[in-house]
Order: structure tokens, then C-alpha cells, then sequence
């Protein structure tokens, strides 16, 4: 299967830059975007602990990686590709696997 999108880091136009992370994908309901999440620590100075945090960032998703809910993946900064997404989908780290315990138990 050849990748026709011209979004694309690996077969397209984009250039990819700055910052990357990794995530997991909780929607990729839209056409050919991913919503990734992530958690992180954030000081709370009055306190002297953490609280954990969530940081979500709606990426491109090529065709070529099509990566579904549930997938951990890398992302990575270009150019804007429309009024939200500033990121694209590089490759997946972890496929998706079963529903969890409910799974097991059955």
C-alpha cells in the first residue's frame, strides 16, 4: 500500500521540527487526525507537592501509520496544517491490545 498523503513526513511535502513527545491516542474519529494525550507533573509551590496534569494535542494521522485509539505513538512539531493541528503522527510505539481485565476474566 503506497502512501498518497501529501501531509506526510515520510512520503509527503511536510517537514518535520521542534518539539516531540509521545502520547496515547484517545479519539481518531476525525478524518485523517488523531487526538493524543498525555500526563505530566505540575509543582503546586503553595503545597510543596504535585498534581498531575493532562495535555491533549489534536496531530495529523497519515495513512500510512493509521493509528486507532488506544495506540501509543510519537508525535512530532511542523507547520500548521489547519486551525488546530501543528503536529504529526511519526510512527506507533505499542499497538492497541485487548479491553483489559473484562478481557481476561472472559
Amino acid at each position: 500500500m503506497a502512501c498518497t498523503d501529501h501531509k506526510c513526513p515520510a512520503h509527503g511535502a511536510v517537514k518535520i521540527r521542534g518539539r516531540t513527545f509521545a502520547g496515547k491516542v484517545i479519539a481518531a474519529k476525525m478524518l485523517r487526525t488523531a487526538t493524543i494525550e498525555w500526563e505530566r507533573s505540575h509543582l503546586v509551590p503553595k503545597y510543596e507537592r504535585y498534581e498531575t496534569r493532562r495535555t491533549r494535542i489534536k496531530a495529523h494521522n497519515p495513512s500510512c501509520v493509521e493509528a486507532k485509539e488506544g495506540d501509543r505513538v510519537v508525535i512530532r512539531e511542523c507547520r500548521p496544517l489547519s486551525k488546530t493541528k501543528h503536529f504529526v503522527i511519526l510512527k506507533k510505539l505499542a499497538e492497541q491490545r485487548g479491553e483489559g481485565k473484562e478481557a481476561k476474566a472472559a
